[in-house]
């Protein structure tokens, strides 16, 4: 696949550095081997391919392996024997000299030394080192491609390069003319044009000269630019080890199955806020443009069941959208509760008709026309000073022994404000109370966030029921509207099923209540709305969250994947937090994906549709708009 040209400030332009170092060898098959990098990363499965350069269609292939490593075993004229040098260490005149693409520098030590080899212009600039650092006694090449530091070619002119070993320096010149189609080499210590002889030095005949190519296969990740190496010389047992552009990589791997998606969504709390107008309900609900597509609500249960009718509305419309009803107390009822040290608690001989109390308002409402798809037994019950609080040791006796009488729906717990693990530990580790909880559930306030081995353990759904950023902030704050999204990424990346953020209309919230700033109206998306709907609109309950990786590692880039039950549709949410727009390729593995829809929301856009990108092996090339969250949709 053809690679498009690379931008600077994410891979800078390297060109390649050949080490060989030489043994001796009588056989007419050599061993040659090395290692395939790009910045210190291995890249995988990339070909390495030999070819005789005296005869084109002998070729001898290789692909490395996930360290990047390959070995292969190619032809040679004759034994070559390379003495090791007698002097310390020797700086040979490289060769050709002059030259207009590529040089090689050879040299040779007597001891294991650290060596570096760095090259200067005629002022005394350095132009570019290359820290070599600790090699075996013998023999050793440097080639270099007539290019700075930065990747730019060099003007033409006289250079000198110098060969350091700890102390020691040895120095010598060269001549770069890269306009030039046909020249002459210097001979050593020779810097004239005018006087040099009319044939080539340096022509060595016992060995083959071999064209090396590195190109991607299928599956290289991550993606690189093919180089080739002409004339290489080969004697002996050789190792050849080569530093490449590439690009970032992301790689998608749809028969890597992770958690199922049950939805992403928000709250609408009727004990402090107005309920949602039937507009906001479309709004928040609805999956055209322009519209959220969140696919869970999360009301309150509250302990007066005067007031739960006032929940009827809203859910009845959401749920008759396909939209799932979670629910929630904050408070117990009051005949139930009892205060220990200024601390609210359920008492301990009303735990049954708290239990009771929870299946009622299932009953309710499913008798209304809104089953609940799960109740909470205590929102945040580690939050002592303003509702009803559970100590762990409380939160495990009732999942134990009482839990059992709810019916009719999932029962969630310990919903701590933190996923403290000191909660639900002792209720996934215990038989009984493992039996009577059906979804883990918690808050990342301060911490939490993160996988939870035993809860996939013990085959339990993980939610994240509440959370909210940026709340002394408009919801139209661009820092925080991405931020929003990058949370619900490391939600998605921790093998959480859903994720539930706080108040659905709020001026910090998806859609605006007009409170904040006159300019936003009531009842229109945010920006974090938007955001939001980048994963709501696109991943519906049923996906699964598939395998994705950024390769290398790229701190500004982040990426989760999914899929649905029968691999029909692959859709890949891409963030950029970087100030920069960066160029990635996407590789979906094992596909039959023919192309993708991009839709993008940025500070200056919101969720929009650009042209469709063909892939071609799988892969396709996007470059991603700094701060940006970008969803690709497959067809």
């Amino acid at each position: 696949m053809k690679n498009s040209r690379k931008k600077a400030y994410l891979v800078p332009k390297i060109f390649f550095i050949c080490l060989l170092s030489f043994a001796w060898a009588s056989s007419q098959t050599i061993s040659v081997r090395g290692r395939v990098t790009s910045d210190r990363w291995p890249v995988k499965q990339a070909l390495v391919t030999f070819i005789d350069e005296s005869d084109t269609t002998m070729k001898i292939t290789s692909l490395t392996d996930d360290a990047g490593y390959y070995q292969i075993g190619v032809p040679t004229a004759i034994g070559y024997t390379k003495k090791i040098p007698s002097a310390d260490f020797e700086l040979a005149q490289n060769y050709p000299n002059p030259f207009s693409s590529s040089t090689t520098i050879p040299y040779s030590i007597k001891t294991p030394s650290d060596m570096s080899v760095t090259i200067y212009d005629i002022l005394g600039r350095e132009v570019r080192k290359y820290s070599v650092g600790m090699q075996t006694a013998g023999i050793h090449k440097i080639y270099w491609d007539g290019r700075n530091s930065s990747g730019q070619t060099v003007a033409n002119g006289v250079y000198f390069y110098r060969l350091q070993a700890g102390g020691r320096t040895r120095v010598k010149k060269m001549m770069f003319n890269s306009g030039s189609k046909h020249f002459i080499a210097l001979q050593p210590g020779e810097f004239s044009l005018n006087s040099m002889p009319a044939e080539r030095v340096n022509k060595i005949s016992e060995f083959i000269s071999y064209t090396i190519r590195v190109e991607n296969t299928d599956n290289t990740i991550p993606v690189i630019n093919s180089i080739q190496l002409e004339n290489t010389e080969v004697w002996n047992d050789t190792t050849i080890n080569f530093n490449v552009v590439h690009l970032l990589t992301v790689s998608v791997d749809p028969d890597s199955v992770h958690q199922m998606i049950r939805g992403f969504g928000a709250s609408n709390i009727l004990l402090w806020r107005p309920d949602m107008t039937d507009s906001e309900i479309q709004t928040t609900f609805g999956t055209g443009q322009g519209q959220l597509g969140f696919s869970i609500l999360r009301i309150m249960l509250e302990a007066d069941k005067s007031r739960w009718s006032r929940y009827i509305p809203t859910a009845k419309k959401a749920y008759d959208m396909g939209v799932t009803i979670i629910a929630a107390p904050w408070y117990a009822p009051a005949e139930m509760v009892e205060s220990v040290n200024g601390v609210s608690r359920v008492r301990y001989d009303r735990y049954d008709e708290y239990a009771a109390h929870l299946d009622s308002f299932s009953t309710y409402m499913k008798n209304n026309g809104v089953p609940v798809y799960g109740i909470s037994v205590q929102n945040e019950p580690d939050i002592t000073d303003q509702w009803t609080s559970w100590t762990s040791a409380e939160m495990f006796t009732f999942m134990k022994n009482h839990a059992q009488a709810i019916t009719g729906t999932m029962v969630m717990a310990p919903e701590s404000f933190h996923f403290d693990r000191d909660y639900s530990d002792p209720v996934l580790i215990d038989s009984m109370a493992c039996a009577n909880t059906d979804i883990i559930c918690g808050h990342i306030y301060g911490s939490g966030l993160g996988s939870y081995p035993l809860a996939e353990e013990k085959g339990k759904e993980i939610w994240m029921t509440e959370h909210l950023s940026g709340e002394n902030n408009s919801a139209n704050d661009w820092i925080w509207a991405l931020a929003a999204g990058k949370e619900m990424n490391d939600v998605m990346q921790s093998g959480m099923s859903a994720y539930v953020w706080w108040y659905i209309v709020r001026y910090y919230g998806p859609i605006d209540d007009g409170e904040w700033d006159v300019r936003y109206k009531k009842g229109t998306v945010t920006k974090k709305g938007y955001v939001m709907s980048q994963y709501s609109r696109f991943i519906r309950p049923g996906d699964y969250r598939i395998d994705s990786a950024v390769y290398p590692y790229y701190a500004q880039i982040y990426v989760t994947a999914y899929t649905d039950s029968l691999s029909l549709k692959t859709v890949v949410v891409a963030i950029n937090q970087g100030a920069s727009s960066a160029e990635v390729a996407f590789y979906v593995r094992n596909s039959m994906v023919n192309s993708v829809t991009p839709f993008i929301t940025s500070a200056t856009k919101n969720v929009v549709q650009e042209r469709d990108i063909s892939l071609s092996g799988g892969k396709f090339i996007h470059n991603l708009e700094a701060s940006s969250i970008t969803t690709f949709v497959a067809h």
